[in-house]
């Protein structure tokens, strides 16, 4: 009777047989009749099905994949669903035979399969019980998604192997499925390192993987301005020392240390940003500079026919999504990260800028865009060697003196943004390049730089009747009056002053053709290599920045008002409150995840005139 009792009292065992196999489903629901087929689906649904069992039914599944058509559908996502992942690896190599079979017999199924492995691609969602609510949440602890990942990837590069369409099919998948940019900093580094692990096997895709990547990045860029986030940082930073204290007098207790990532991050190195959008965009940059970097070394060195195949894709997503985005303060770095590698890269970055400048067939505030590109470049690359400063020089101050001599003959020879925009963007470009580099120019030979500043021929751009010094901003107006006031290469101050005391700061020409005035940054200019924010992903921008240096010697003729005094808590950027504000993969191969940045590597080639050679 015990025995009995205790055989009643027990759970059956599920088995995988309910009396026939699928092959003879199929034929009964062919049939008609479906309850065999409704048992199938009950069973295969199961969330306590064994490994053996798994491995059973898609043994089963193999033998009849021929017959497994459109119609079962339904089925066919279900066995797609079984929980394989975080199974045995009998499990993983019986799935993966059965992808194998069915992608070679129905390729009509090669959407479902490529969505159900990209669903896998982020942490997994879990249920937490907080009262008597259920919270559904990403497990970002999960210590399994590094092989987790790798098997998704094996899986792709199989069914790439059985399809070689795969890649046409894949991109609106990865595109459909990309997480909501306010999801959690992990979900979105674990899709991103995934999708940029996509094109090490499939380097077709990486145009277009890039495209999407930078595109959500942008967005989170635009809606974080500079200023937004070094509030959040400074007044953060202001209570932190008080707010440390009070969690450990509170987490004295706890043994088992299992604070969360964010804390352990902070109180190792203070890596994380506490404005929230700023620490998504700084994973996420941290991730993108990471794989830029894998993609054109090879055992550390610099293989220059990849970084050329990588600059000539992400030049690409430049000009289409970067360039037309105004005051976007992070996502640009990537240019400037890559072009760090090498000087040839960085000639062949400012190349072509400098043609999209001068092209009068596109729109102007997309030239205006590369002058002020090309400007903070020339500016704030540390590895720029004064040679190639130079040459763009050389490129910008005549262009500057023809468009003069062109417009001293017509009738619009006056200062009005609408019909000379470009114009005053390159003036502003090389104001803000001398300010940075002059010092450079005059290093070594005092004599000769000043012979070349002065060839220049800066004060007819100055007094010309276009009035740019009306245009730019008042801290590059400034300081540019102040350095060539010293060196005796022009003197600003009777413009300025007159500039002052005007009225309208500048006239711009409405739809209707009357006159408006207007008291804003009449260029809408931004400086895109402004001085980087973001924590972690900035440690491989410091090596290769330059920071605002005040000139001291020279500020004496400068409004205070106009130049923000550096300190030790701010060192840069002279240009605070003029410029306008807008309204890790750590490496690509498999379970890299938790690996260090590296520090970049920045290649001092000779300096060479950049259009004259291939870089």
């Amino acid at each position: 009777m015990e025995v009995i009792k205790d055989f009643l009292s027990t759970p059956p065992i599920k088995t995988v047989r309910f009396g026939g196999n699928v092959v003879n489903v199929l034929a009964k629901l062919k049939e008609g009749d479906t309850s065999d087929f409704e048992l199938i689906r009950h069973q295969l649904a199961d969330p306590d099905i064994k490994d053996a069992q798994i491995i059973n039914w898609l043994q089963e599944f193999r033998t009849c994949v021929t017959q497994l058509g459109k119609e079962h559908e339904q089925l066919i996502y279900c066995v797609l669903s079984l929980p394989w992942l975080d199974r045995s690896p009998a499990v993983a190599e019986e799935y993966l035979a059965f992808l194998g079979n069915l992608i070679s017999a129905q390729t009509v199924y090669l959407r479902p399969c490529l969505k159900t492995l990209v669903s896998s691609f982020t942490p997994r969602r879990i249920k937490i019980h907080e009262g008597n609510v259920d919270i559904s949440d990403s497990d970002d602890d999960d210590e399994n998604l590094p092989r987790i990942f790798d098997l998704c990837h094996q899986a792709l590069q199989m069914i790439a192997r059985y399809v070689p369409s795969t890649s046409r099919f894949l991109m609106p998948i990865l595109n459909a499925k990309f997480p909501f940019v306010q999801k959690s900093s992990r979900t979105l580094e674990c899709y991103v390192h995934n999708l940029l692990r996509i094109v090490v096997y499939m380097p077709a895709l990486r145009r277009d993987v890039l495209e999407l990547v930078i595109s959500k990045m942008l967005m989170l860029d635009v809606s974080a301005p500079r200023g937004e986030i070094e509030e959040v940082e400074s007044s953060g930073q202001q209570n932190q020392s008080a707010e440390s204290q009070e969690e450990f007098l509170f987490d004295m207790d706890d043994d088992d240390g299992d604070g969360s990532p964010l804390k352990t991050s902070q109180s190792v190195d203070g890596a994380v940003m506490l404005h929230p959008v700023a620490e998504r965009l700084d994973m996420l940059m941290s991730v993108l500079l990471a794989f830029i970097k894998d993609m054109c070394h090879v055992n550390g060195v610099l293989d220059v026919e990849r970084a050329k195949g990588v600059y000539r894709d992400l030049v690409g997503v430049f000009d289409k999504l970067v360039l037309p985005t105004h005051a976007s303060c992070h996502v640009q770095y990537c240019m400037f990260y890559l072009c760090s590698f090498r000087l040839g890269l960085a000639e062949a970055f400012l190349d072509h800028l400098w043609k999209l400048l001068q092209s009068p067939s596109l729109p102007a505030v997309i030239r205006q865009a590369a002058a002020a590109y090309m400007g903070s470049f020339l500016a704030r690359a540390k590895f720029l060697p004064i040679a190639t400063v130079r040459v763009c020089l050389d490129l910008l101050v005549p262009w500057l003196h023809l468009y003069i001599e062109n417009q001293d003959s017509g009738s619009k020879v006056f200062c009005d943004i609408s019909l000379h925009g470009p114009f005053y963007a390159a003036c502003q470009a090389v104001f803000y390049t001398l300010i940075f580099r002059h010092k450079a120019i005059l290093e070594g030979n005092m004599k000769k730089g000043l012979a070349y500043l002065q060839s220049l021929n800066l004060e007819r751009i100055v007094m010309s009747q276009l009035n740019p010094l009306k245009v730019c901003l008042p801290a590059v107006t400034n300081l540019f009056a102040a350095i060539t006031r010293k060196y005796q290469l022009v003197f600003c101050y009777t413009i300025i002053e007159r500039n002052n005391r005007q009225m309208l700061p500048v006239i711009r020409s409405s739809v209707g053709g009357d006159s408006l005035s207007t008291n804003t940054n009449p260029l809408d200019t931004f400086f895109p290599f402004d001085p980087y924010l973001l924590k972690r992903s900035g440690k491989l921008i410091e090596p290769i920045y330059q920071v605002w240096e005040e000139p001291s010697d020279c500020m004496l003729d400068v409004p205070k008002k106009d130049i923000r005094k550096s300190s030790a808590e701010d060192e840069d950027d002279f240009l605070q409150d003029e410029t306008p504000q807008g309204d890790v993969m750590m490496g690509v191969t498999p379970g890299s995840f938790d690996s260090h940045l590296r520090s970049p590597s920045s290649v001092g080639s000779p300096p060479i005139a950049f259009l004259q050679r291939p870089f």
